[in-house]
């Protein structure tokens, strides 16, 4: 069991968080404070659609050094009105510095109905991506093939990003890996009824980031309640674990991983 009363001379980067979400009304302060003595110097907080951007850019105003916003509509509020929302994210693009687009992709396990308007949204954000120069954080859930095509059909050199929350096999991340992308590692890693550590294994670590996607997916010991930013340091510890390298080479390869993904 990790003892987090340690102080590690090494930081980490918890590259996907919705920290600014209601799920840390109550004890926000509290959760950051616990993240920043775990050695989580610096968190990403990707975007959901226009409703989350005041949250989290006012939380990126209270700490500018550790908070890392992005912009995106997030494909599960792709709706009928998914123009305007992105107009107004477009709107917010051009008031404020962003370090990347996202978190966008294309989801087909809750809703298939919107996957028209889903490739759409997906495509005019990485466009957006490519005008100014910063990376996409892509959400993909029983969506491989179709995220993949629309990738390939607008890849140029210069587009990068991260498949964050990633859970599929060897073969999609050397797929991702030839596009040049990173892939997101968090507290899935650790459930024992996933195989993604068998694949973890097979990965070069300089390809990894690591995340949380606090409040959800939280590690075991947790898993099933809150997660925390702090938590990011388990999923290190697991990688480290299973590639048998130690947590500070995890944590200094991911975290440089970071830095040259989002330019910190």
């Amino acid at each position: 069991m990790l003892n987090f009363a340690e102080k590690f001379d090494f930081m980490f980067v918890d590259s996907h968080s919705h920290i600014y979400s209601s799920d840390f009304s109550l004890d926000r302060d509290e959760v950051i404070t616990r993240a920043l003595e775990a050695g989580v110097e610096r968190i990403v907080l990707p975007n959901i659609d226009s409703s989350s951007i005041k949250p989290l850019l006012d939380l990126t105003d209270t700490l500018p050094g550790v908070f890392f916003p992005l912009a995106g509509l997030h494909p599960t509020s792709v709706k009928d009105d998914f123009r305007k929302e992105l107009q107004i994210l477009e709107y917010w693009l051009g008031k404020r510095k962003f370090w990347g687009i996202g978190e966008i992709g294309i989801d087909l396990f809750w809703d298939k109905s919107f996957l028209e308007e889903q490739i759409e949204a997906f495509n005019t954000q990485i466009g957006w991506a490519k005008e100014r120069d910063l990376p996409v954080v892509i959400h993909v859930r029983d969506s491989f093939p179709e995220v993949m095509e629309q990738l390939r059909k607008a890849y140029t050199p210069g587009l990068r990003g991260v498949f964050h929350s990633f859970t599929g096999n060897l073969e999609q991340a050397e797929q991702i890996i030839d596009l040049g992308f990173k892939i997101g590692i968090n507290g899935i890693i650790t459930f024992k009824n996933s195989d993604l550590g068998e694949t973890v294994k097979k990965i070069d670590p300089k390809h990894l980031l690591i995340e949380t996607d606090s409040p959800w997916l939280a590690p075991v010991p947790h898993r099933g309640k809150r997660n925390e930013c702090s938590y990011v340091v388990i999923v290190a510890a697991k990688i480290a674990e299973l590639q048998g390298i130690t947590l500070e080479k995890v944590a200094r390869i991911t975290s440089w991983n970071a830095k040259i993904l989002f330019g910190f």
